[in-house]
């Protein structure tokens, strides 16, 4: 596959810093080219002090979409004319349309999330949901499920326990229901688990290199809990290979990947993503197969 690059194509990329990891150019590029669309995707490291200048640059270079990663989810949004309601409420943005110049924030970690559940048949609504970790991914996740209609609760490291206070009064407020925060450690996660009907890991716990460690003992899996890991590196984490062994519906990381990255190139080109293609761009990135 090849894009051939001519004074009508249009311009999207991601910002971020570090950015050298980032699996977006190899999706987008490759659904573009699939679909014949006359569109690059580019990947610019930002760093914090640049932000402002970067963005100014977006209009002037009438660059088409951002997406946008860690550290600048949330320090973009005074820079943006307009957010969609979700990213509002979440307080963090990681995709930019311009229309024209005019530059709207959205939150497609958050969708992405929720259509990586549907997928699997799974509809949050009513659904008791213990979120592990209380950063950037687990704000997304953890609003896109009370907007769902779910009941939370956020357990985080006791260094960072304020986080999952703050994540936690948050919402309670927003949707005028009552989320706890919670420690992470053993005997929480037991007594929590014990009535969850779903498990979403949104910490770092069990990423490569170490791909050995999991934020949950293996006996606090069962049958019919939905457990749902966000690392996607490794590709089948020690979290997801136990859920599944215990009969739980384990679901990985790399699918809310593919499907936040999958809804950022629905909103700049108005065309349905080959989520398939995407989906295998990525594995063949991170050197594996499902």
């Amino acid at each position: 596959m090849s894009i051939e690059i001519s004074g009508k194509t249009k311009v999207c990329g991601v910002i971020g810093d570090p950015i050298e990891h980032t699996m977006s150019p190899v999706m987008h590029n490759a659904a573009f080219s699939e679909l014949s669309l006359d569109y690059v995707y580019l990947a610019f490291r930002v760093k914090a002090e640049g932000l402002a200048r970067a963005i100014e640059g977006m209009r002037a270079l009438n660059i088409r979409g951002l997406n946008v990663t860690i550290p600048h989810k949330v320090a973009v949004i005074p820079f943006l004319d307009e957010l969609d309601p979700l990213a509002e409420k979440i307080g963090a943005v990681n995709t930019i349309v311009n229309d024209a110049g005019s530059l709207k924030g959205y939150n497609t970690d958050a969708t992405g999330f929720l259509r990586a559940l549907k997928d699997r048949g799974v509809e949050p609504g009513g659904k008791r949901v213990a979120v592990l970790g209380a950063g950037g991914a687990a704000r997304a996740i953890s609003f896109v499920l009370a907007e769902s209609g779910a009941s939370l609760v956020i357990l985080n490291r006791l260094e960072e326990l304020d986080w999952a206070k703050a994540l936690a009064g948050q919402i309670s407020k927003t949707f005028k229901k009552e989320v706890k925060a919670l420690e992470l450690d053993e005997a929480n996660l037991k007594a929590v688990l014990g009535g969850a009907d779903m498990v979403v890991n949104a910490t770092s716990v069990g990423m490569s290199p170490r791909s050995d460690e999991s934020p949950v003992a293996a006996s606090l899996l069962r049958p019919g809990m939905v457990v749902f890991d966000i690392v996607y590196n490794p590709l089948k984490t020690r979290l997801a290979t136990e859920a599944a062994a215990a009969g739980a519906e384990a679901v990985m990381g790399l699918d809310m990947l593919v499907w936040q990255g999958a809804l950022s190139f629905e909103m700049w080109t108005g065309r349905q993503a080959p989520v398939e293609l995407m989906k295998r761009e990525a594995i063949r990135m991170l050197g594996g197969r499902l």
